[in-house]
Formats: C-alpha cells, sequence, structure tokens
C-alpha cells in the first residue's frame, strides 16, 4: 500500500519487543525466490493495484489509471468488472451488507459503497479516509472508518449512509478491524492499539504492541498487528486482552498487508512479498522474496498478491506455497480460522 511518514520509536516499544519476542535470527529460515512459486495467473489490472477484499463470489481489488475497483472471478481468472470512481481507493476495502465500502482520495475525500451485484456507487455524504493507508471494517450492523486526524472512529449505519456514532480514539490511528465483538485500533504514530466495543461504542483498554503497527488482521483467537517500525509481528490474545509475544519478519519499512488463512498468518512488503507465520505457534515458517508484493488476501485456495507498481495480481496456490516452507507446515494447512464472518 502507499508509503509512509516516520514516526519516533518509543521507549516502551522497545522494552515490550525485548521480552515478549517469540522469533529472533536463531532459526529464522532461509528467503525463497519469489520465482519459485508458479501463478495460477497474472492479470493486469491498471497503472497500480492496491487493496484486496474476498468474497464468496469474487475478489476485489482497487486500481489507479483508471481509479475505480475491479471484480475477479476465481472461476476464470478474469476481470469481470470496472467500476470507475471519483477517487484513489487509499485506506482499504471491505464487504458486507451485499456491498464493498471503498474509502476514497479526492477532493474531497469520501467513502463509496459499490453493490455487489448492480455495481451502482453511492457516496456516504460527509464521510472520508482520515489519511492514506487506512482501513475500513464492519461488524454485524455498521460499517467503521476513521474519518479525520484527531482520529475519530465513525460508525455507519449501512442502510441510511449516516454516521449513527463518533468515537474518539488516540491521534495517529487510522486502521480499523472488526473481531469477536469489539474494534480493534492500530495507531501507526504509536506503539499500541486500542480496543472499542463494537455494541456501545466504549474504550475498553489499550495494548501495547511493536512500534508503528498499522494492518492488523485476526485468526486463532488472537488479533496479529504488522509492526512497520522494526519489522515485526505482534499477537494479541482476545480473551486476556494482551499480547502473547512478537514475531521478528525482518520486514520494516512503508506499506505492506496482512491477512489470515489456512492456519497461517501472511504478510507482504516490497522485496519480501510473501511471509507465512504459524498461526498456533507464532514461528516465521517461510518468506519469499523479489519484486511486487504489497497487499494481498487469502481466499478460493488461493493467494492474491498485487504487484503494486506493475499494476498486476497474481495468484498462487495456497497450499503449494506452504509446501515449500521449512518445517512440519502440514499440521497448519489443517488448521482453519477461526474468525466472525462480516454479513455480506
Amino acid at each position: 500500500m502507499a508509503r509512509q511518514r516516520r514516526c519516533a520509536i518509543s521507549a516502551v516499544t522497545l522494552a515490550l519487543a525485548g521480552a515478549v519476542a517469540l522469533a529472533h535470527d536463531r532459526g529464522f529460515p532461509d528467503a525463497h525466490p519469489l520465482s519459485e512459486l508458479t501463478p495460477l495467473a497474472k492479470i493486469h489490472l491498471g497503472k497500480t493495484a492496491d487493496w484486496v477484499a474476498i468474497t464468496d463470489a469474487a475478489v476485489w481489488v482497487g486500481t489507479t489509471g483508471p481509479e475505480g475497483v475491479a471484480r475477479i472471478e476465481p472461476q476464470t481468472n478474469a476481470v469481470s468488472a470496472a467500476v470507475a470512481l471519483p477517487g484513489n481507493p487509499c485506506a482499504g476495502l471491505a464487504a458486507g451488507f451485499g456491498a464493498l465500502w471503498v474509502p476514497l482520495c479526492a477532493k474531497p475525500d469520501t467513502l463509496a459503497r459499490v453493490d455487489l451485484q448492480t455495481l451502482a456507487v453511492s457516496l456516504v455524504p460527509g464521510v472520508g479516509p482520515a489519511d492514506r493507508e487506512g482501513s475500513i471494517t464492519v461488524s454485524g450492523d455498521s460499517v467503521w472508518l476513521l474519518i479525520d486526524r484527531p482520529a475519530t472512529l465513525a460508525r455507519i449505519d449501512p442502510a441510511t449512509l449516516r454516521v449513527r456514532q463518533r468515537i474518539a480514539v488516540p491521534p495517529g490511528s487510522n486502521n480499523a478491524l472488526y473481531y469477536d465483538g469489539l474494534i480493534w485500533v492500530t495507531r501507526a504514530s504509536g506503539a499500541e492499539l486500542t480496543v472499542v466495543s463494537a455494541d456501545t461504542g466504549a474504550r475498553i483498554t489499550t495494548i501495547p504492541t511493536g512500534p508503528k503497527p498499522r494492518f492488523l488482521t485476526a485468526g486463532a483467537r488472537s488479533v496479529w498487528t504488522l509492526n512497520q517500525g522494526d519489522g515485526t509481528l505482534t499477537r494479541i490474545d482476545v480473551a486476556t486482552r494482551r499480547a502473547l509475544g512478537t514475531t521478528a519478519l525482518h520486514t520494516p519499512g512503508h506499506g505492506g498487508d496482512i491477512t489470515f488463512g489456512k492456519g497461517v498468518v501472511w504478510t507482504s512488503m516490497t522485496k519480501v512479498p510473501i511471509s507465512a507465520t504459524d498461526g498456533t505457534t507464532g514461528r516465521l515458517l517461510c518468506r519469499w522474496t523479489g519484486a511486487g508484493g504489497d497487499a494481498l488476501g487469502i481466499g478460493h485456495d488461493s493467494i492474491w498478491l498485487t504487484d503494486y507498481d506493475a499494476g498486476d495480481l497474481y495468484r498462487f496456490d495456497v497450499d503449494d506455497a506452504l509446501q515449500h516452507c521449512a518445517g512440519p507446515a502440514a499440521s497448519v494447512r489443517t488448521a482453519p480460522p477461526r474468525r466472525s464472518r462480516p454479513p455480506s
């Protein structure tokens, strides 16, 4: 995803990383070349390709040149629709309530709703992403988006397209994820995330993470943050709301993405397009280096990986990729993720 500016690393973060590290250089797996994976498909989408959302019927990717979203059919690997939007998809994609929700960097910034059946586009009045590189999420009754620099978490009614609640979270918070009845919000200018009740909107607690946490995912009864400051992965137990440990990925930097599937945490960063971490042990299983990367999703038994700068989307067989991992990956493949599915 598009690149971010630098922030200071706090002493609290460094202490956390040292205290709870699960994986260091010892036993760090050798890098595999991305070229060892044979793509099932390569699909050119535009000048750039960023953000991936997967539904039961399709794969959606944000594009520029043209600005909009593309719908890919998993059965044929063909682009079946290209929906033009009045801005750059710049802060994630989320599917729910029969629609694809697309925050846009435009003049002014806005939030688009794309009907999954008719492809009709509606704009949510007065609402746009707080910054580039944010994210959007859906719960059982709402759409959630950070909408301004003071860090207001907006709860949006998907039927009326109106903001029904505004919740103040720490400044610098841009990314939100719904999981297990809670909204988990990372703060990329710091080293923590905030937990908000998806029922009442009340702030519940703050949890330390690695430095500059931004993108996050959930699976195996945990929330996982990709920390841009030092290239680590922090695991947070959902039940206790405490950090369980940090896995060293050695992928610091701007952009990137994270998702969960097949019992594995998958991450992407430029020059290290794919890394796979065991969702049970927190052990880094393998990583692939090379050109491309930035956004990815897991679905339809595949890894869907963008090459941001080339505007391409690659499809890889997920089980084939895990076969290349060193160590006992077979048990990981048979452990399905446990997660709260958004409504569609």
